[in-house]
């Protein structure tokens, strides 16, 4: 009985075109029954590659031109990307330019769009919460970016979450505004987030639908009108999803979806002029965009990203685990992983490294826990190790070998994870540091060691560094923590026994700290920080004042 009263009350409260789209999600085992799809992870080849087109002014389009992508695993061409030339920008300049500087919502305009974003993000969630669109786009991940099943899913996993966050009122509850009582009666001041109007989203290879799904999805809440560029390599992911999200309701004339090289997307924001640019990726093509397009952009760039372990030794072999997983998960290819380990004397004294040792040599090819480096090749990174070799009293610790029996492309890096000790006191030379400070976006982390009078050095080290995105303080002693957090950066921080640089999920901020132009992602701070800006209106309507007069000229 209380399951039909239940029943009765759900079908009251929800709206009848709510229950016929939910009741339409009857999916078979097939994935070609999956009505947004237009691939099969599985089925992708050089016999029956996949294709991936533009979306423009409410319509997918193709190109003239194809960019071929091959497989990172066999090196068989296997996508085919619609890319854009300089000549065909044009129709996207003209979509971004008709956005006005408003936004197609705001507090004033349209507020029924931030109701209609929590219910697309509602059904968004509910199609990643089911097995099968979860497996579909875990599976497609895995093709494009070779990472471990686990690894992939996480993605989908994080993504599924951050849209149920955002579902129902919360899309609304990100615009709040604030009033304040003003000098006299009539007067009060408002602050409101205000849209940016037109925008752009450029993001990287690494996680090719937790990071443009998540900074997209904001830009949209907001009320802008965003174009979206992901790295050519993966953006079948995206395009993939960006069917799931019609298919959700979103209106298909909100988001304009293109595949180009960089030099064609950077002419295009130059005459599109966007009111505000989202990049993540190098830091080098970060500057060049904050240069040209006058600082109007916020960036989540390069992490050259540090772990300290304090001086109390506990749990050695979680220690080592996580100290495996930061440096090599998704065979290290992300900003957040583990660069360089700062150990205190005390953990030399244990079987640590050893243990480290152990769990890197487990990983294999065969199931993905390690994989293609598709940023470097395997002679860059060699020839890297082999330079800090060079450096007096440094010493391979594992790795520094290609990976064997594979077709990975040579276009394409395959190296055993990797460590390199090197000596602090070698580490801080000013002929050394920048080499060992430059980041390796692989399977790849250097290790030190310090004494108990060393932190200051430590702490020097940290200082020098450019980049601070992530980092890890592995110490439950409260002081050691005070002085380790009390002189650093790093935008996102873990400490205690558990800490870790990597696997941020959806429910706290995860970007850099110390930089103007730093984006977050993931929760209503980095959303209202990244993609909305403050407008403040003062309202004064009187009454006037009895025998109000005149004054005199001030």
């Amino acid at each position: 009985m209380n399951r039909i009263l239940a029943s009765r009350e759900l079908r009251t409260r929800v709206p009848k075109t709510a229950l016929s789209w939910f009741s339409s999600l009857n999916l078979s085992r097939s994935a070609h029954s999956l009505p947004f799809a237009t691939v099969e992870a599985e089925e992708i080849s050089g016999s029956l590659p996949a294709e991936v087109h533009n979306l423009v002014k409410g319509k997918w389009t193709k190109s003239s031109t194809w960019n071929t992508i091959v497989d990172p695993l066999n090196g068989e061409p296997f996508i085919k990307v619609a890319e854009i030339d300089e000549t065909g920008i044009q129709p996207f300049v003209e979509s971004l330019s008709k956005c006005p500087k408003h936004g197609l919502h705001n507090p004033f305009k349209s507020p029924e769009r931030y109701l209609l974003y929590g219910d697309i993000s509602a059904k968004a969630a509910t199609m990643l919460s089911l097995p099968k669109v979860a497996d579909f786009f875990t599976r497609l991940i895995q093709r494009v970016a070779p990472k471990s099943y686990q690894q992939a899913y996480a993605e989908v996993y994080v993504t599924q979450k951050f849209l149920e966050n955002f579902s129902g009122d919360q899309v609304r509850f990100l615009a709040r505004s604030f009033g304040v009582p003003g000098n006299h009666l009539g007067q009060q001041s408002n602050g409101y987030r205000w849209p940016y109007g037109p925008v752009a989203v450029i993001t990287p290879f690494n996680f090719p639908l937790e990071i443009p799904v998540l900074q997209l999805m904001g830009a949209l809440y907001m009320g802008n009108k965003p174009i979206l560029k992901v790295d050519s390599k993966v953006s079948l992911v995206m395009d993939q999803m960006m069917r799931l999200l019609h298919y959700c309701g979103l209106p298909i004339e909100d988001v304009d979806f293109i595949n180009s090289d960089g030099k064609t997307m950077n002419k295009l924001l130059l005459e599109a002029n966007p009111r505000m640019t989202l990049f993540t990726g190098s830091s080098r093509v970060a500057e060049k965009l904050a240069a040209d397009l006058k600082g109007r952009v916020k960036l989540e760039d390069a992490g050259f990203d540090w772990k300290i372990l304090g001086p109390d030794v506990h749990e050695e072999d979680y220690v080592a685990w996580v100290c495996d997983q930061d440096a090599y998960a998704c065979s290290g290819q992300k900003c957040s992983a583990q660069s360089i380990l700062f150990m205190h004397e005390n953990w030399s004294k244990t079987s640590l490294l050893s243990k480290m040792k152990d769990l890197a040599e487990r990983r294999k090819l065969e199931d993905l826990t390690i994989g293609p480096v598709l940023t470097l090749t395997t002679e860059t990174m060699l020839d890297h190790a082999n330079k800090l070799l060079q450096i007096p009293g440094s010493k391979l610790l594992f790795g520094g070998e290609p990976l064997e029996n594979h077709s990975i492309p040579p276009v394409y890096g395959a190296i055993k994870p990797t460590a390199i000790y090197v000596p602090l006191e070698e580490m801080l030379k000013e002929n050394n540091y920048e080499l060992v400070t430059r980041e390796i976006f692989g399977p790849f982390q250097v290790v030190t060691e310090y004494k108990k009078d060393q932190l200051p050095l430590v702490l020097d080290a940290l200082e020098r560094m450019h980049a601070h995105l992530t980092a890890a303080v592995v110490s439950n002693d409260p002081h050691f923590q005070q002085e380790v957090l009390g002189n650093t950066v790093n935008g996102t921080t873990y400490a205690g026994l558990r800490a870790r640089t990597t696997g941020a999920p959806q429910n706290h901020w995860f970007g850099p700290a110390g930089d103007p132009l730093g984006a977050g992602i993931g929760t209503p701070e980095a959303i209202k920080l990244v993609w909305s800006c403050h407008r403040e209106i003062i309202y004064d309507v009187g009454p006037m004042p009895k025998q109000w007069e005149l004054p005199p000229s001030t």
